[in-house]
Order: C-alpha cells, then structure tokens, then sequence
C-alpha cells in the first residue's frame, strides 16, 4: 500500500491509505481513542473505535507514549470540527519505536530547558507551524526574484574585509592569513550586478554582537539583492515590493499555521505596497514631540524608537535619509546635502525593528577612496571593490532582509530564536 502524506490526505478522502507517523498526543475514553498524529507535513487526528477494532489493536492504542513512531492504515475521513478538515478512522497500527520519557510534555516549561531540548522543541505544533511559515518565505522570496529578472548568486562566508568594519565579525585564521565569516555578501553582490544585472543572494551571516535582546542572533540569515542602473526610489519600490509579496504568499498558503499560531491576521491582510516614509530629520521631531526627549540628531535609533515609529503607523515604515556619521562607508550621500545619505530602514510594526536595511551605493571612485580613508579602511584590503568603480561604474543599489526577524513578524514569535531551527545566541552554542 501506498504511503501518503498528512498534507495530501484530502486528495483520498474514503480512501484506506497509510501513513508513516509520531505520536503527538492522545486522549481516550473507554471506547474510543484520538491519536493526534504528525508526519512533518501536518497534523491529523486519528480515531481508533474499539467497538471496531480488534482488543489488541485497541489495547495498542490506548498505550502508545508520546513521540512512538508508527505506520498507520486508516480510511479517511471529513471532519468539519477540525481547522484541518480531515481525520483518519484507524484500522491498523504497526509500531516502529517506542519513545521513552519524552521530555517535551503538553505541560508548561521553561525556556532555558526548551533551548537546551531544541532538537525536540521543533516537533511541537507551534514551533512546527513557524518553520512551516519559514519555508513559505524562502519559496516566495525565489519566486519573486525568479519572476523579475534576478539571478542567484553565492557570495563567499570566508572574507578578507568587511562591509562595515571588522569589529564584530568573528575571526579566523586563513592559512598563514587573517580572514572573517561574512556579515553580510554585499560587497560581493555589488561585482555581480557589474555583471549579471540584478542580483540576489540567500545565505547565512554571522555577528560577534554582544546583544541578549528578542531581535538578536549571532548567526542568521540574510536575503540580498543588488540591482545596477537602479537608484534610491527605485531601490524603495522593489522592497516594498518584495515584502508586500512574502506576506501575501504567506496569508495565501500558510492558513493553518496561522491560525495554529493564533496569528492576528488583520495585522497582515493591510500590508501591500506603498508603504509610508518618514525622514530621518522628521522622525527626531515625532520622537521628541512624543516622550522621546533623550534622542538628538547624529543618534541612532535603539528598539523603543524604532518601535514608536512603527506604531505610529501600524505598517512598515521606511525612516531615510540617515547621517552620514553612522552609516556605513559604501552608501551614496545625498545630491543636495552633505550631512545624509541615500538609504533606508525598513522598520516592521508590533515592536519587530528593522528588517531591511539599504541604500543606493557609491559609485564614484575618488568618493569611495575618501570614505574608505574616513573609516580607517585598508585600501588594499578592498582594492577589487574599488576597481568597481574604475571600470564601467554605474549608479546602483541594494539592501538586506534579515529572514528570522520577517518570520517571527509574520509568525508573531516573540523570540528571533524561535524563527530558526537551531538558534545560536550570546551564550548558545548547543545543541
């Protein structure tokens, strides 16, 4: 017999069919069983009658632990009582392994013990459902770039330089030189739209970041794309545009585990292009005009800003036009202002900070030269990237998303941990 999957039962309805599956959690009353059952795919309830069954079929049951293994043949069913629509009427039950002392239990427990049982945690129905809503980022993220004109590009981990300087990279020796797990692809990315037009890359990015807070992660994933001929507005359109999409392809194709998650869709459904913008010089004055006296220009925003920002208009917002003095080295400055430059953040609401950092890139070679010097950079270091700009420069930009922290917005995780599988923190490195 055919082995089919939770996610395609609804393609077999009154059929009898089998399924690999775990236990989840069961309940029982003297005559009937409910096995709540999962394969990675989803989740079903199956039913064992004893009035149907035979008494040692029944006995199985009813002993099962939480986590044994199994294959089961069943008919299926509808259930319109469950979100899933669907159970399966158990005719047989061959155990493969039975789980002993499966430490997760429908009970509360507490983080620290949750973090050190990750490899377990991840089989539970929430932090399955966020994976799930992960999966559908990653899939909708190559679809749009798929579907206008990107090209996927793998820039290296090991590095010799850095985008942002080298103080919280992790270092490393390479061979009889020094060399830093990447923080991000972009310069990398910048050679390939040289070359290939549009580009995008989807890889992880590592951060020596002393930070405990809900956002934070030492390794985490990042989404770049780097678009030639394409300058500052153009650069905002295409954001806007790719998250509008993410979310929508999520509320399209992750419905159950949103509800799962008990997810406030209302919060998502209004999430489409354009999004609102608000100026750097502006978003000092909303502060100051709203309890935040201790912000002053030059500053940069910390997580109450960002999220009071955010709040204010209840959808992603893009604050621009930041100073000079604490953005990177590689950002184009404002045509009419030396004191800013072309760039954005893009800040998610509810209190998830930014998610997209990006800006239209220098392409002059002198201006380059200069802002290298300006932040202590070893010219050598990065003398490739500056050949950029010696050879067909042209005017182009691009930004980052940071995945965990679009997941757990999406997912309303209230950890960035719980939006990775294996999360690595300040003090984490197991399992």
């Amino acid at each position: 017999m055919k082995k089919i999957m939770i996610q395609d039962l609804h393609n077999h309805l009154g059929e009898t069919i089998k399924l690999g599956a775990w236990l989840a959690n069961k309940r029982s009353s003297g005559k009937i069983a409910f096995l709540q059952l999962r394969d990675g795919s989803g989740f079903v309830q199956g039913v064992v009658v004893k009035a149907e069954v035979s008494e040692e079929l029944f006995a199985t049951a009813k002993s099962l632990s939480q986590e044994t293994s199994m294959y089961i043949i069943g008919e299926v069913k509808k259930d319109d009582r469950s979100s899933f629509g669907f159970e399966l009427q158990v005719k047989e039950i061959e155990v493969i392994h039975e789980a002993v002392d499966y430490p997760i239990t429908p009970k509360e427990h507490g983080t620290e013990f949750l973090m050190d049982n990750r490899h377990l945690w991840l089989r539970s129905r929430k932090q399955h459902a966020i994976m799930k809503i992960r999966n559908e980022v990653i899939r909708a993220t190559y679809e749009f770039f798929n579907d206008n004109g990107f090209s996927k590009v793998d820039p290296p981990i090991l590095t010799g330089s850095a985008p942002e300087g080298t103080s919280e990279l992790f270092k490393t020796k390479y061979f009889d030189e020094d060399a830093y797990l990447s923080q991000s692809g972009q310069l990398y990315m910048e050679a390939a739209a040289m070359a290939l037009g549009k580009v995008f890359s989807f890889g992880p990015t590592f951060r020596a970041e002393k930070s405990k807070t809900r956002r934070h992660l030492i390794e985490f994933w990042m989404i770049e794309p780097e678009m030639a001929f394409v300058e500052f507005e153009e650069n905002l359109e295409v954001q806007e545009q790719f998250v509008s999409y993410v979310i929508q392809s999520v509320l399209k194709n992750c419905k159950l585990e949103l509800e799962r998650l008990e997810r406030d869709v209302t919060k998502l459904e209004h999430i489409q292009a354009p999004f609102p913008r608000i100026s750097y010089d502006d978003a000092i004055i909303f502060l100051n005009e709203n309890g935040f006296d201790d912000i002053k220009w030059g500053e940069d925003f910390g997580s109450p800003h960002e999220t009071a920002i955010a709040e204010h208009y209840k959808k992603p917002v893009f604050i621009t036009h930041y100073p000079i003095g604490i953005k990177p080295f590689y950002m184009q400055p404002h045509p009419d202002r030396d004191d800013v430059v072309l760039c954005a953040d893009l800040i998610a609401p509810e209190g998830y900070g930014e998610i997209i950092g990006g800006s239209e890139r220098v392409h002059d070679y002198e201006l380059l030269k200069q802002r290298l010097d300006e932040h202590g950079l070893d010219q050598k270091a990065y003398a490739w990237y500056l050949e950029l700009r010696k050879q067909g420069s042209v005017p182009h930009s691009g930004f980052g998303l940071g995945l965990e922290r679009t997941v757990a917005w999406i997912s309303g995780a209230e950890h960035v941990r719980e939006a990775i599988p294996f999360p690595r923190l300040l003090n984490r490195l197991y399992p």
